[in-house]
């Protein structure tokens, strides 16, 4: 009986200090949930006006850009995937490389031949793992990206887009991240991001830029502008840092969704601990009130062996 009270004392002590991990933990997470939140809501001005920029040349003028137009000359595909540095969170990375797995078979079904780059540890220990082949791999910013990691990322992926030589070039870019809606929900996203998708119509200016979907305000309507030089110049400089922008908006919102879910992941976690404990000492006062019996019972049975002898 001594021994089953040692043991679930030990194993007490163990869960209540695995509690105090995941607490801290949960405690670090709502600490910077605030900060991702703001800096995932605050690139929204940013990026609207980026986008009223290209719609104010798109309504302007015929877009035939390099980012904008299908390559068919190859058929190598980059997919960009965005996960975790860390554990602990949850669902969060195993959805998003769940949602990976079906992209990519996807596109080797159509017959294209993805290329993977990954953003996160936990992507790239996974693929690894598979032995699928990794171009290029960004950590250590998951859950706090700084806009050196998204310029070195826009490059890369707008560089092989835009690449002529056949064997390094893509055709297409896709990015699987998650979207942060609110604190218990965030949602697996699968886009192609390149080519930028732009629908001609032959009616109005303001139906033109509405269907291209570059517009934030659907009734907005563009002045009449003079571009200087040229508006194919002005769309040579507004349309990378447009691209720029959504991978920064990307990577913004998976780092609020996995601060979101590492603090769920990490509260529930610390009330399992809790309970645990709960239990394990109802166990323990049971085994030190079943060695507390067994004793009364030998003591009173010698003295009853010493009375009848």
């Amino acid at each position: 009986m001594g021994g089953q009270q040692r043991i679930y004392k030990q194993r007490i002590a163990s869960t209540r200090t695995l509690g105090k991990v995941f607490r801290a933990m949960e405690m670090i997470a709502a600490s910077r949930i605030g900060a991702a939140r703001r800096a995932a809501t605050e690139i929204g001005p940013y990026e609207k006006a980026l986008s009223q920029a290209v719609a104010a040349v798109a309504v302007h003028t015929d877009i035939d850009h390099p980012l904008t137009r299908e390559r068919e000359d190859t058929s190598r595909v980059a997919v960009l995937v965005v996960a975790s540095d860390r554990g602990m969170a949850g669902a969060y990375s195993a959805t998003i490389l769940r949602e990976t797995e079906k992209l990519l078979d996807n596109l080797r079904t159509q017959g294209k031949q993805p290329v993977l780059y990954t953003c996160g540890r936990r992507a790239q220990s996974y693929f690894r793992f598979r032995n699928v082949p990794i171009e290029h791999s960004w950590e250590g910013e998951s859950d706090s990206p700084s806009p050196q990691m998204t310029r070195h990322i826009a490059s890369e992926l707008l560089g092989r887009f835009l690449h002529k030589d056949l064997e390094q070039a893509v055709s297409e870019v896709h990015l699987v991240y998650t979207r942060f809606k609110t604190m218990v929900t965030q949602i697996p996203e699968v886009r192609q991001m390149l080519p930028l998708s732009v629908v001609d119509a032959p009616s109005s200016d303001e139906e033109r830029q509405k269907e291209r979907g570059f517009s934030d305000e659907p009734d907005q309507a563009f002045p009449e502008y003079e571009f200087v030089p040229s508006a194919e110049r002005v769309l040579d400089a507004v349309l990378p840092l447009y691209v720029e922008s959504r991978i920064h908006n990307v990577l913004l919102q998976s780092a609020a969704s996995e601060l979101a879910a590492r603090q769920r992941a990490m509260h529930t976690a610390t009330d399992n601990a809790e309970e645990l404990i709960t239990k394990y000492t109802r166990l323990a006062n049971s085994a030190r009130q079943a060695e507390i019996t067994q004793e009364i019972s030998e003591i009173v049975g010698g003295a009853d062996a010493l009375v009848q002898g």
